[in-house]
C-alpha cells in the first residue's frame, strides 16, 4: 500500500510546469538535451529537477507518462468541445503527433532497462488506445468517417508517418493530415 501523502496543488502545478518544459525541450533538442536547458525553460534551478528526477531516465519516463496522461484527458475534452467528432479526432491526432515527437529518443534513453520500456509501452497502449477508439466510434456514429478503422491501426499509421520527422525535408504533420483526411466518408466531401 502506498502511504505517500498526495502532493499539494502548488506542487502538482510546479511538477506539471517542469514536465511541460522538459517535453518542449525534448521536442526541440531530443531527450539528451542538457538539464540546464530544461531548468531554464521551467524557471527552476537544476537542483529542483534532480530532486524530483534523480536520473535522466526518471525524467524521460515522467515526461512520457505526463504526455500520455495529457493525451488521455484531451480526448473526452475535445469531444465535448467540438460539434464535429471528426474535428475532435483530428485535433487529438495533432496532440498525439506532438507526443510522438516528444518521445523520440526514448528507446535510446532506456535501452538498458527493457522491462521498464515494456512497462511504458503497455501504459501507452492501455491509456491511449481506448481514447482513440472513443473518438473513432463517435466520428463513425456521426457518419463522418468510415466505420472499419481500428484504433491501434490508426495510431501505428500515425507513428510510422512520424518516423524521420527530424529530417527538415520531411513534413510528417502534413502526411498525418493526409492520413486523417483519408478517414472521411466519401459522402463528406473532403
Amino acid at each position: 500500500m502506498d502511504e505517500r501523502k498526495p502532493k499539494r496543488a502548488d506542487a502538482r502545478r510546479n511538477e506539471k510546469a517542469l514536465l511541460d518544459a522538459a517535453a518542449a525541450v525534448f521536442v526541440a533538442s531530443g531527450v539528451d538535451a542538457p538539464v540546464r536547458d530544461i531548468a531554464a525553460k521551467a524557471g527552476v534551478g537544476m537542483g529542483t529537477i534532480y530532486r524530483h528526477f534523480p536520473t535522466r531516465a526518471d525524467l524521460v519516463i515522467a515526461v512520457f507518462r505526463h504526455q500520455v496522461d495529457a493525451c488521455t484527458e484531451a480526448g473526452p475534452a475535445l469531444l465535448a468541445a467540438n460539434d464535429s467528432p471528426y474535428a475532435a479526432l483530428a485535433q487529438w491526432i495533432d496532440l498525439f503527433v506532438d507526443f510522438l515527437v516528444t518521445k523520440h529518443g526514448l528507446a535510446g534513453a532506456l535501452q538498458s532497462d527493457s522491462a521498464g520500456f515494456e512497462s511504458l509501452h503497455a501504459y501507452f497502449l492501455d491509456r491511449l488506445v481506448p481514447v482513440c477508439a472513443e473518438l473513432l466510434d463517435a466520428a463513425a456514429a456521426a457518419g463522418e468517417i468510415r466505420a472499419a478503422v481500428a484504433p491501434l491501426d490508426l495510431m501505428r499509421g500515425v507513428g510510422n508517418l512520424c518516423i524521420g520527422a527530424d529530417d527538415p525535408r520531411y513534413d510528417a504533420r502534413r502526411m498525418v493530415k493526409v492520413l486523417v483526411a483519408g478517414l472521411r466518408c466519401a459522402t463528406m466531401g473532403t
